[in-house]
């Protein structure tokens, strides 16, 4: 295997200016909700991590490469960034990583990740030659990242933020040490909040130093609309210009990161053509190849659906869903099983009719917004509709025991504070 890791434009300052990458959107899921991300599909004006045009699926997702390496031969890096977390879908990763290393021996893989769920994966990450891996850090004092995160989950267990803060840093530094233990090549990204971490980021230069992090990437904070820090001023020019200052005394720094898309695909700097989205989004149509496995139980609907921009919170207009999580119920804990992607819009009463025949096994569907028409066409068929917001698992534990669901009831304003229309378009 020739691997010419000089050739990764996010870690060569020379390289950008010749050779590209391409990202593929396989991990629609996330495992901590952080206060400063609010992930958007299909937003083709955004340029921001968790953003993409479509999510695709292992085998989709080689079709999209076959054609990206046919009309840009400058791609010189195959990464995994969301827009999700890689690895809170850790089958779909590691089965795209397999694929791509399989079809492309050659090919620099890289990932990034939030870090929590990455440790048991390093084995894997290392026996196939991922070269590159690059972990957010914000906080190395559980402290600060509470004011940071909202909630993480891990190992099937919800955990608020100030213990989610902690566990999310013990795995974060558990996986960067075992990354270099195994000899690959890490990059931490630290997004400086002002007010939040920026008199603290000289620490966490100083712990992944002593870590032998290769490089530091501090980004200054983008404000996205519908995030918990929406309102919080940028960092100046000159907040960043000191914080790297201190921070380069200890490790290395990246200066030419472009805030990738999900599924970025070009050179730094350079949009995504036309071109390549629709590509993007034809990909999605193509036969998953390999869908996951519904092991289903003696009732004839077990399974409830849900509309989620991030697999965790009931947070998506039906509208606007490119796809349904699915979700089941084994050993009296709710548990995540599949995603169902849904028919393409313009069918009219027809598209909902379609989606109500592929939810055949689901009792209830639970939104964040819906219309009369697919209400009617739903129920018609037995499919429940409920309207709330807040946590999949949640609600779903309640409507399998029985209990309340007032308090998930969704209130009629909006993320926005506007009305929503429900055009599926996003909002403006």
């Amino acid at each position: 295997m020739t691997l010419n890791f000089e050739n990764h434009p996010c870690f060569s300052d020379k390289a950008r200016h010749t050779y590209g990458r391409v990202h593929l959107p396989v991990a629609p899921k996330c495992n901590i909700q952080c206060n400063y991300c609010n992930r958007k599909y299909d937003c083709a004006n955004e340029s921001r991590p968790g953003v993409t045009s479509a999510v695709l699926s292992p085998h989709q997702a080689m079709a999209y490469l076959k054609y990206v390496f046919e009309e840009m031969p400058n791609i010189s890096v195959v990464g995994i960034a969301g827009p999700g977390d890689p690895f809170a879908n850790a089958e779909r990763t590691m089965e795209t990583m397999r694929l791509v290393r399989e079809e492309y021996p050659d090919m620099i893989l890289c990932l990034a990740t939030n870090g929590l769920n990455l440790r048991p994966y390093v084995d894997e990450v290392a026996e196939l030659n991922v070269s590159h891996v690059t972990v957010t850090v914000n906080a190395v004092d559980p402290e600060i990242g509470s004011k940071i995160y909202a909630w993480a989950r891990y190992k099937k267990k919800m955990y608020r933020p100030e213990d989610g803060a902690k566990i999310l840093l013990e795995q974060q530094l558990e996986a960067i040490q075992a990354l270099k233990e195994k000899g690959v090549t890490v990059k931490v990204n630290t997004i400086i909040m002002p007010g939040i971490n920026e008199d603290h980021i000289e620490d966490v230069a100083v712990k992944m130093s002593e870590m032998g992090v290769d490089v530091l990437n501090c980004m200054s904070y983008y404000p996205t609309i519908g995030s918990a820090f929406e309102d919080m001023t940028p960092p100046s020019p000159q907040m960043v210009n000191e914080v790297r200052s201190k921070a380069g005394e200890y490790v290395s720094l990246m200066h030419h990161c472009a805030r990738c898309r999900a599924d970025a695909v070009g050179m730094l700097g350079e949009g995504t053509s036309s071109a390549m989205m629709e590509k993007l989004r034809e990909a999605r149509s193509l036969p998953r190849n390999a869908p996951i496995k519904i092991e289903s139980d003696v009732s004839s609907r077990p399974y409830i659906a849900a509309t989620s921009m991030e697999g965790m919170l009931v947070n998506q207009h039906l509208g606007e869903a490119d796809f349904i999580y699915i979700f089941g119920q084994k050993d009296g804990q709710v548990e995540f099983v599949e995603t169902r992607r849904t028919p393409p819009a313009g069918g009219g009463m027809d598209r909902w009719s379609d989606l109500a025949d592929i939810l055949y096994d689901c009792s209830t569907i639970l939104v964040n917004g819906i219309g009369p028409s697919p209400t009617k066409v739903f129920r018609e068929k037995g499919i429940a509709v409920l309207e709330v917001e807040g946590m999949i698992e949640e609600a779903a534990r309640a409507l399998y025991e029985g209990t309340s669901l007032n308090h998930l009831i969704k209130r009629s304003q909006t993320v926005c504070g506007q009305a929503c229309s429900g055009t599926a378009t996003g909002c403006g």
